[in-house]
Parts: structure tokens; C-alpha cells; sequence
């Protein structure tokens, strides 16, 4: 990431090299490379999107980056103290962040007129960031890591050593997770688990201390394996009426589902993420709440889609980002190892397909020639939670939830899962910001 020494968010990412170089590739991009913002402001935008998920883990780590750039350590005190310029995309952070549909051409608009007005690349760019850190922040909290980085226990070993980079194919790596019961407290079992980062000649092991939730009851694995079999089977056609009456039966569903409460109740942010937000009161809201007034319009990928549409405006109004961010996408939706716990030689693409249009019909999205049904066939109602939760209000998540959910998977397919919620969310935020700015740009 930002020094030789990899940070703990993507050591874990390390489990999939091929998927990590393009990661590494988009972040460097466009934090280090030639872009319309300066790079002070590149860091503080990143501090300013974590901090709406209260990831203090992002947040700290880019507090010391901003004043390796030169920062004005007076920003740092709350957004009070900085440029009404940097202060002014704090209304567009906050919606993205939360309700991405709600953003429209006015907030553009805004940005770009008057004085301390913004270029349209320089808005560009900073969409760009605060997509990349909403979605990171999902990642750092489905994946446990908030508790793990703060565990006293924690021991890191052989921290400088950066992996060999890889091929991009798709070769099965060793993945294995070890775990050692070291004694039992209540109903959670006590492990210490050594987790194996890194590629084909570089394995570390990361030790942490975990208290394991039981496994709840869930689609069992073979099941699963059997529904999707039977799916990629199954040659009926559904009607274009019926396809959009499962489109909104799943959509109501996920309204209707509830995210996993939060161990704190509190919802105001602590000291050092509040000054970097304003209106903490400003959360997601289901987009379609069954009798709710004022359901906002579906976005139909069929009228503007990413390869169709964002693409190309995201690549003129700020060049080269959009062949990252499109290679990163496309490698997060269509990796896999043809294995699943265990079980090789497996087509998991119906299932892969069923979480990444699960996560954008949360956020209003459409795809028009996908049969929504299978995603009642295919993802439980834990994973559903887990799923919206991770989206939503990844702040709530604890390690004891990632252990919690899909039992039978192998660390590094559950870290899969956890990169196509951060990408499928990531796109989604674009894909209304992108539309919105082709608005205001005719």
C-alpha cells in the first residue's frame, strides 16, 4: 500500500494474488499517480469515507499518510478546519455512502460553480475515492479485522516480506486454515488461529485469538451444490412480468430483513471519527420499504450500465482509472478455483452471481435479463443478514459474525465472498454517481 511494510487489510487480500494485484494496482493508481486532486487532498478524502463507517482502522492509517504528504495537521482536528473547497464533497460523501440513489445532478451542480468550485475530473476523482474507502471499510469490518488488529494478542511474523507478484490465472493455492482449540468459556469456543498469507513461495502465519460463535444452522454445502447444479440445468424462460415480480419480491425481502444489531447501541461515532462527519444521524435506508411513500425509481442496468456507459465517461473525465477499476471488477465477479470446501471441479458461478446482484438490489439495481429467483435458492437468510450488514452497516460486524456465517467454507473463500461484497457495493455507488454526472453533463 503506502510503504514497503503491508498492512494487515492486505495480507488477508493476499489469500487471491491474482485478484491483489489489481487491487494494489487501482489503489496505487489513484492515490500516487497523476490525477486531477492534489495528493494531500486524495488522503484526506479517504479519512472523510472511512470515517462515515466509523473505520478506525482506515482512519488512522491515513491520518499518518495525509502528513507524509504535507497535510496540514490542523485538518485533522474535524472538518470545521479544513478548506471550504475539500469541506463541500462532504454532502456527496454521506449520500454515497449511505443512499447512493438519492445523489442527483444539483449536488454536481454545486460542486462545480461559484467560488472554490470544483473541475469535473477533480469531482471525478473524488467519487472515485470515496467508492474505493466505503466499500474498503465493508471489507476491514466482514472480514473481523477491527477486533483482530485491536486484540493485545496479536503477533505478526515476518511482517516485511511482500509476496512474489503472480500470474493472473486462477491456479488453487494453499489456502488451508489451521485451528487449535485452546479452551472452552460459556458457549464460545477459544482458538487461536494461524492464518496462512501469501502466494507460492511466501507463507506467513498471522495468529490471533478468537472467540468462535457455535455454527448456526445453514444451507449445508452439498445442498448448495445441488440447487446451483440444478439451476444451470434448468432451460425454462421466464416471462419479462415475471422476472420483474422476482426482482421485487427479492427487493422487499432484503428491506424487510434486519441487519445484525450492533453490540453497541450507540450511535454516534467516538471523538476521533466524529470530526470527520457531519449528520451521524444519517444511515442507510432500505430502498424499498414495503408501503413507503416515494419509493425511489429502480435503476435498470438495461438504461445505463458500466460497460455501456460509466466506463467511458469515468475514462474522459479522468484517464486510465476506469480500465483499473474495470479490471478489478471483472476479476472480484468472475474468480474462482472451480473448488468450494473442499469439493473440486465445481461451477460456483451461479452462486457468485447471486451475491453480487443480491448486494446491488440493496442499493436499487436491476439487471433485467437475471432471474432474481435464484437468489432465494441459493443465499440463506444468515448470509442474507451477513450480506447486509457488510453493505449497510459494516460498523456493526464482529469477528464472531464472519465466523458465524458460511461454517463450512475455507477462510479464503469466505475472504471471496467478502471482496465481491466490497466490489459489487463499490459499483453500485459509481454507477448512480456516473449516471447523475452524464445528467448534468447534457
Amino acid at each position: 500500500m503506502e510503504n514497503t511494510e503491508l498492512d494487515h487489510v492486505t495480507k488477508v487480500i493476499a489469500y487471491h494474488p491474482c485478484y491483489l494485484e489489481h487491487y494494489l494496482n487501482t489503489q496505487n493508481f489513484v492515490m500516487h499517480c497523476d490525477g486531477p486532486l492534489p495528493f494531500h487532498f486524495r488522503y484526506y478524502i479517504a479519512i472523510m469515507a472511512a470515517a462515515r463507517h466509523k473505520c478506525t482502522y482506515l482512519v488512522n492509517l491515513y491520518e499518518k499518510e495525509f502528513l507524509l504528504q504535507g497535510g496540514d495537521r490542523n485538518w485533522l482536528n474535524g472538518l470545521d478546519c479544513i478548506p471550504a473547497k475539500l469541506r463541500a464533497i462532504s454532502d456527496i460523501n454521506k449520500i454515497l455512502a449511505h443512499r447512493p440513489w438519492l445523489l442527483n445532478k444539483e449536488h454536481i451542480e454545486r460542486l462545480t460553480k461559484g467560488q472554490n468550485s470544483w473541475s469535473l475530473s477533480e469531482v471525478m476523482h473524488a467519487i472515485v475515492l470515496l467508492a474505493h474507502f466505503h466499500s474498503l471499510s465493508s471489507f476491514v469490518f466482514s472480514c473481523g479485522l477491527t477486533q483482530e488488529l485491536n486484540a493485545s494478542s496479536q503477533r505478526i511474523e515476518n511482517n516485511n516480506v511482500v509476496p512474489q507478484k503472480t500470474e493472473t490465472n486462477h491456479k488453487h493455492h494453499n489456502h488451508n486454515l489451521h485451528i487449535h482449540q485452546n479452551g472452552q468459556e460459556g458457549n464460545y469456543a477459544l482458538y487461536r488461529i494461524a492464518l496462512p498469507i501469501g502466494g507460492n513461495n511466501v507463507q506467513r502465519r498471522c495468529f490471533i485469538s478468537a472467540a468462535i460463535k457455535p455454527p448456526q444452522s445453514e444451507v449445508t454445502v452439498d445442498a448448495l451444490m445441488q440447487r446451483m447444479k440444478k439451476l444451470s440445468e434448468n432451460n425454462t424462460e421466464c416471462t419479462e412480468t415475471e422476472l420483474s415480480n422476482r426482482f421485487k419480491n427479492v427487493e422487499l425481502q432484503a428491506a424487510e430483513l434486519p441487519a445484525v444489531v450492533p453490540r453497541d447501541p450507540t450511535t454516534e461515532p467516538p471523538q476521533q471519527i466524529g470530526r470527520y462527519v457531519d449528520d451521524s444521524n444519517f444511515t442507510y435506508q432500505d430502498f424499498a420499504r414495503r408501503g413507503a411513500e416515494n419509493i425511489p425509481q429502480t435503476f435498470r442496468i438495461q438504461d445505463y450500465s458500466w460497460d455501456d456507459h460509466g466506463f467511458s465517461l469515468l475514462n474522459s473525465l479522468y484517464n486510465d482509472v476506469g480500465v483499473y477499476l474495470d479490471d478489478k471488477f471483472r476479476l472480484a465477479y468472475n474468480l474462482t478455483y472451480y473448488t468450494i470446501a473442499g469439493r473440486t471441479n465445481v461451477d460456483t458461478s451461479k452462486f457468485r452471481r447471486a451475491i453480487w446482484n443480491y448486494i446491488q438490489c440493496m442499493y436499487g439495481i436491476r439487471y433485467d435479463d437475471y432471474d432474481y429467483g435464484e437468489v432465494n435458492q441459493l443465499l440463506d437468510r444468515a448470509l442474507k443478514m451477513f450480506i447486509k450488514t457488510a453493505c449497510c452497516f459494516p460498523e456493526r460486524i464482529t469477528k464472531t459474525d464472519y465466523d458465524s456465517v458460511l461454517v463450512e467454507l475455507q477462510h479464503s473463500e469466505k475472504v471471496h465472498v467478502n471482496l465481491m461484497i466490497m466490489e459489487a457495493r463499490n459499483q453500485a455507488e459509481l454507477l448512480y454517481a456516473l449516471r447523475e454526472i452524464t445528467r448534468y453533463m447534457t
